[in-house]
């Protein structure tokens, strides 16, 4: 056994040296926990302003529309139904879609909205198809 006890001490002694050697002390190692944590605490507070900043914008709540419904009239002509929510007193542009059963788009019209003082507004438009559609719906608004 005191061969064994040799060895150990002998391989405690040369892992200590290697660790002084290559600079793995206690303390460099407390060090690299410290700028981890540092770091990590810094892209925290980033990623909690850009989510705040990102909520609160303004800009990506000005404008919004929202299907309402459609009523196929006939095997060409479709009734759109849809809601805009905008600021007051902007003219607002929205396009208009209907598809058929393969998801082809089979009608399309633009609709130019006269500014009002009501910011949420509903509005109907009837669409020509150059075939059967299936549904009509809105495809984009935005501020004219």
């Amino acid at each position: 056994m005191p061969h064994a006890r040799a060895r150990k001490d002998r391989m405690t002694q040369s892992g200590l040296d290697l660790d002084a050697r290559y600079g793995r002390t206690g303390a460099s190692s407390r060090r690299g926990l410290w700028v981890g944590v540092a770091v990590a605490s810094v892209a925290l507070v980033l990623g909690l302003l850009w989510l705040v900043f990102v909520a609160f914008s303004g800009d990506n709540t000005q404008l919004q529309s929202t299907d309402i419904g459609h009523e196929i009239v006939d095997e060409n002509t479709v009734t759109v139904d849809w809601g805009v929510t905008a600021p007051a007193n902007a003219e607002v542009s929205c396009a208009l879609q209907a598809l058929n059963a393969d998801h082809g788009v089979v009608g399309w019209k633009i609709v130019e909205l006269p500014a009002s003082s009501d910011r949420v507004r509903q509005f109907s438009e009837t669409l020509t198809t150059t075939e059967p559609a299936v549904n009509g719906l809105i495809y984009r608004c935005w501020l004219s």
